[in-house]
């Protein structure tokens, strides 16, 4: 007879393609000083918002957004982002007056780890903040269908009723 094959489960090390996650700042490898800093200055800029960012948040809190909620100025890894759906892997960002070279960076860093970062003009937010939160809701209606477990549509035949 032949041997039949057994189910495993191996070890987290010993899967491949998966990284090791570290032990120090949450699997970001950021020390627990520097990540306690970064949340100190998320909690910081959530006191003190720009007024942009203001008129964004009021504004997603009357149209549909499904479920999902934002987190304001949210630690992801060493960055600080003013717009998080941790379910949707979704950052909002503001684009204020920061330097184009360190924002490509920081959102090629979080696309790296699966978030997909979308970016608003704070002055187009100021001038129109109902627009920018529709907009945000229909980037969220399209990474949703994005992310969702697709449901097998091939079936053989037609279904019976239950009962």
């Amino acid at each position: 007879m032949t041997d039949r094959k057994t189910l495993k489960l191996r070890e987290p090390s010993e899967v491949d393609g998966a990284p090791a996650v570290r032990k120090k700042g949450r699997g970001w490898e950021i020390s627990e000083s520097r990540l306690d800093a970064l949340h100190e200055r998320a909690r910081e800029m959530r006191r003190n918002p720009t007024p942009a960012q203001q008129a964004l948040a009021d504004a997603l809190g009357d149209v549909e957004t499904g479920g999902f909620a934002f987190k304001r100025q949210h630690v992801i890894g060493s960055a600080i982002v003013d717009f998080a759906c941790k379910p949707l892997m979704l950052v909002i960002e503001l684009d204020g007056d920061e330097d184009a070279a360190f924002a490509a960076d920081r959102d090629r860093s979080l696309a790296e780890v699966g978030y997909r970062v979308d970016r608003l003009s704070a002055s187009a937010v100021l001038a129109d903040p109902a627009a920018a939160a529709a907009r945000v809701s229909a980037i969220m209606r399209e990474r949703w269908n994005e992310r969702r477990p697709r449901t097998q549509t091939n079936r053989s035949g037609p279904r019976r009723p239950r009962g």
